[in-house]
């Protein structure tokens, strides 16, 4: 790919870092008002290279295509020319070699001061006091362009002919030096025709630039060699400028690069290109390519072609686990098993595949398997671990990955284990991990942090964004800006159902009816959600008898037994809660995680409460918002709260927003009544007489009275009086 004649500033990368995440927050706000969603990382970089200016990011995020706004192809770099930064340096005059100095840092591929006083000329002290010292930063050996604004002015006002002749002399400089890297990729740019010599060293030092998780850089130089190379030398430079696209995210630019291998390249070039391929097309389209294993398989019988095949299946197995689809995942564990015998494979790829695949599925009971390096060791150890109730054990496992300690290769994306991608997944899996511990407002800060600089909606069909949303719920009590910004980026095949999210929210304000006609939705979709289990709305699924869904899932031991003891509060009548009650509490004092066991006592309280035992709900209440606040679930405590507040006596419900006061007696006596039983129960509840029903239902009063007693014992109350009660109190507080 072309960039105008300059090379991409991966120290923007790190200095992205630096800016702070409510910056990045306000951005996003901004440009969601005004329709152009960004990925968050996309943001932060464009943030990098244009300072913090809303008006300037929003400037040039208008003139972005929605796959660069997405992160699904890269940015152009420098940046395009908006009226912004033009304006900044409308009156900067330079003279030709101060001009050409700024171009020639502009240009490199590092920021070494030597080379560029090689082509100036001056020494560094005598820059300290020229002109431009004030446009330069030095330090330490090192040069840089201080404003990056500057880089894209400098862009936009010179010629492709000037840029080429900088780039020329660059490549002098650096030929001499006897850096030949340098001297290649200054070669390439400089060059007006496609100068093949080039193409090679480029392509090599691009594998190197990307098993040191520099993929944005490996990507460049790969299309920088492909555009000069022709035949199997092009084949190869598309195929490391692909995979590189979707080891940093571009899932788009990987399919455009990987795509031109098929159906003609040499099989070699295929073999290696289908995984990241299958990755990429899992994320635009929604699912793995729907092909047969054996029609892509190699032709020849050489272990090689059989060992990439087998990493390709890999991946289609671990992709297709990770969207429910268990047919297309044990399809293609077949053919990883076939793969891995004609490759002689003694890495250990197949047993760490088939495990990881199984897990994600959700099949807990998989044989314990070594494993190594980021994904099938210390990722799949981590979630194993965490399932098995030891979540603080699967904490260390991440962190000794991420700090080294446990790094090294991992036959199942040998090469790419410090790829933004790679990245991406453990984070997301340290993210799930502190939700399942309960650490709901450290994991939320921990989401957020990694979705400054990684493609954080890839990993798991998009699982990040499902974690997000669930948990700017819990701690905002509605979505806030970096949620809404990584759903927005999602590609349409990839949209996750919103259902559960706005049955929490409007849970969470106390709009108990509306939560569970969006919980019944849901189920009547099937109650899709991830085999890797995330807080949803299992009070209110469980009140209304629809469980919490057929998908198996990966969850802890504490998150199973707490989803029991919600169905046994909800199901139990008033003649069994007296027995029930202390098993129940006892039970919940054993639940570690702060956000569960907060979730159970916050029902138990509420059940008390709507049987008019008012001191046992208020302390019930009370222990579930500490342990809200314990968690940093801000918005699970305020709800609790306010729950709290309209227990007093004459407490208002002015809070609820409920248009049907009666609306959740309705919801929680329909699985439990029949459907006539329920008709006389609401119209006695709101004060017709056995006659007046009669009339309104067409049924005789004998038959009014006869439904009326059945109503009273399966709801365990004497009178109309105390049905009456019963329903505005679940009303107040249900």
């Amino acid at each position: 790919m072309r960039t105008g004649g300059f090379s991409i500033d991966v120290s923007s990368a790190h200095r992205a870092t630096e800016v702070a995440a409510s910056t990045i927050g306000r951005i996003l706000d901004a440009l969601l008002h005004d329709d152009l969603g960004c990925a968050p990382h996309v943001v932060t970089r464009i943030v990098a290279e244009v300072t913090p200016d809303t008006d300037a990011v929003l400037a040039v995020a208008a003139v972005l295509d929605l796959p660069q706004r997405q992160g699904l192809r890269p940015l152009p770099s420098p940046l395009p020319m908006v009226d912004s930064v033009r304006v900044l340096f409308d009156d900067l005059a330079l003279d030709r070699r101060d001009r050409e100095l700024l171009i020639a840092a502009s240009l490199r591929l590092d920021d070494r001061l030597d080379p560029l006083i090689d082509f100036d000329g001056r020494t560094a002290d005598v820059l300290a006091e020229s002109a431009v010292a004030g446009l330069l930063r030095i330090h330490a050996g090192r040069v840089r362009i201080a404003d990056p604004r500057l880089a894209i002015w400098l862009r936009g006002t010179t010629t492709a002919a000037a840029a080429a002749s900088v780039h020329a002399r660059l490549h002098a400089i650096f030929l001499a030096r006897g850096e030949r890297v340098d001297a290649d990729w200054h070669r390439a740019r400089a060059a007006l025709w496609g100068d093949p010599d080039t193409a090679e060293e480029l392509v090599r030092i691009a594998r190197e630039h990307s098993e040191a998780g520099l993929s944005d850089r490996a990507m460049h130089l790969a299309a920088e060699a492909a555009s000069h190379a022709s035949g199997a030398s092009r084949d190869e430079a598309l195929l490391v400028a692909g995979a590189a696209a979707i080891a940093g995210g571009y899932a788009l630019e990987a399919v455009d690069r990987l795509s031109g291998l098929f159906p003609d390249a040499d099989e070699r070039w295929r073999m290696r290109a289908l995984g990241g391929l299958f990755v990429a097309q899992a994320h635009l389209q929604g699912s793995v390519p729907d092909v047969e294993p054996g029609s892509l398989a190699p032709r020849r019988e050489d272990s090689e072609s059989w060992h990439w095949w087998a990493r390709s299946a890999a991946l289609a197995a671990v992709l297709s686990a990770e969207r429910g689809d268990r047919i297309a995942m044990r399809t293609w564990l077949g053919a990883v098993r076939e793969g891995c015998a004609r490759g002689d494979d003694e890495s250990g790829l197949r047993d760490s595949v088939v495990a990881l695949a199984w897990l994600v599925a959700g099949d807990r009971d998989i044989e314990d398997v070594p494993g190594s390096g980021p994904l099938t060791g210390g990722m799949l150890h981590a979630l194993r671990a965490a399932s098995d109730g030891e979540i603080d054990r699967g904490l260390r496992l991440i962190a000794a990955g991420d700090s080294g300690i446990g790094a090294g290769e991992d036959p199942f994306v040998s090469g790419f284990e410090r790829s933004p991608l790679v990245r991406a997944y453990r984070a997301i899996t340290e993210v799930l991990l502190l939700t399942w511990r309960g650490d709901v407002a450290l994991a939320r800060t921990r989401l957020i942090r990694a979705s400054l600089e990684l493609p954080v909606a890839l990993p798991f069909a998009g699982l990040g964004v499902v974690l997000a949303r669930r948990l700017d719920l819990a701690v905002l009590g509605r979505l806030g800006p970096f949620s809404l910004a990584l759903t927005a980026a999602l590609p349409e095949a990839l949209r996750i159902d919103q259902l559960v999210d706005r049955a929490i929210q409007v849970y969470l304000t106390g709009s108990f009816d509306e939560a569970a006609s969006c919980v019944r939705l849901w189920w009547d979709r099937g109650a899709p959600q991830p085999t890797l289990s995330v807080p949803g709305l299992e009070e209110v699924a469980e009140a209304a008898r629809l469980g919490a869904g057929p998908t198996r899932r990966v969850e802890t031991p504490e998150i199973g037994r707490a989803q029991e003891l919600r169905a046994r509060i909800a199901r139990s009548t008033d003649r069994e809660w007296p027995a029930e009650y202390p098993r129940i509490v006892e039970a919940a004092r054993s639940i570690a995680s702060p956000f569960t066991r907060g979730r159970v006592e916050a029902m138990i309280g509420t059940r008390a409460l709507i049987r008019g035992d008012d001191a046992v709900g208020k302390r019930h209440l009370d222990i579930a918002r500490q342990l809200f606040e314990v968690s940093g679930a801000a918005a699970w405590a305020r709800a609790v709260s306010e729950r709290r507040g309209r227990s007093g006596a004459g407490a208002q419900r002015s809070s609820a927003p409920e248009s049907d006061p009666l609306a959740a007696s309705r919801r929680l006596w329909a699985p439990i009544l029949t459907v006539r039983e329920l008709e006389v129960a609401m119209l006695a509840v709101g004060g017709a007489s056995n006659r007046q029903i009669s009339s309104s239902l067409h049924l005789s009063v004998r038959t009014v009275e006869v439904h009326l007693g059945r109503v009273f014992a399966k709801l365990e109350v004497r009178s109309r009086v105390e049905l009456s009660v019963l329903a505005h109190r679940i009303g107040r507080f249900a």
